[in-house]
């Protein structure tokens, strides 16, 4: 049976914006998701276990130095749900494959929109890569955390080339 989604969220701060974390009673990691407006309230009682750890590794891997989470993780969803997130973590870090790839390696290349589907519900963003997941024709389509988050990724890991310098503006405007 799937869970309801957290009313709280742990905040954490990214280059992006904040991500919010929901956990289980055992202290795994069950939703990573960008937050768009206010900030909720923090979840009452003692922190878990792995949220230090979860805010370090993150702060690696935005900084370029973690390419592999070690976070528990739980996540619900449907059996073929959980096997695509099973398969977007064989994605490495560096690369990207298409829906119709994703499609391929989960046996079926008929299941395309099952699994475009199943990747757009992806709970716990980053650590489950849904963002290595790109068009065929090499787009970045959609991503539930908006696509200047999915290009940000992208560029982070070297899938994309980084961004070329912004030009200067003038100081003064004479």
């Amino acid at each position: 049976m799937l869970e309801p989604m957290p009313e709280t969220f742990h905040m954490l701060s990214t280059p992006f914006g904040e991500l919010g974390a929901a956990f289980d009673g055992d202290g795994r990691l069950a939703q990573l998701v960008r937050v768009y407006k206010m900030p909720p309230a923090p979840p009452e009682g003692p922190l878990p276990r792995s949220l230090p750890y979860l805010r370090r590794q993150l702060e690696a891997y935005f900084s370029g130095n973690l390419r592999d989470f070690n976070i528990p993780m739980i996540v619900e969803g449907t059996d073929f749900q959980r096997r695509v997130w099973k398969e977007l973590q064989k994605i490495p870090y560096g690369q990207a494959v298409t829906y119709l790839e994703l499609a391929r390696r989960l046996g079926d290349e008929k299941c395309i929109r099952a699994a475009a589907r199943a990747n757009a519900a992806n709970p716990i963003a980053i650590l489950i890569p849904c963002h290595r997941v790109i068009g065929s024709d090499g787009s970045l389509v959609g991503y539930a955390g908006g696509l200047d988050m999915k290009e940000f990724l992208l560029r982070l890991e070297g899938v994309l080339p980084k961004a070329p310098p912004q030009p200067r503006l003038p100081l003064s405007w004479d």
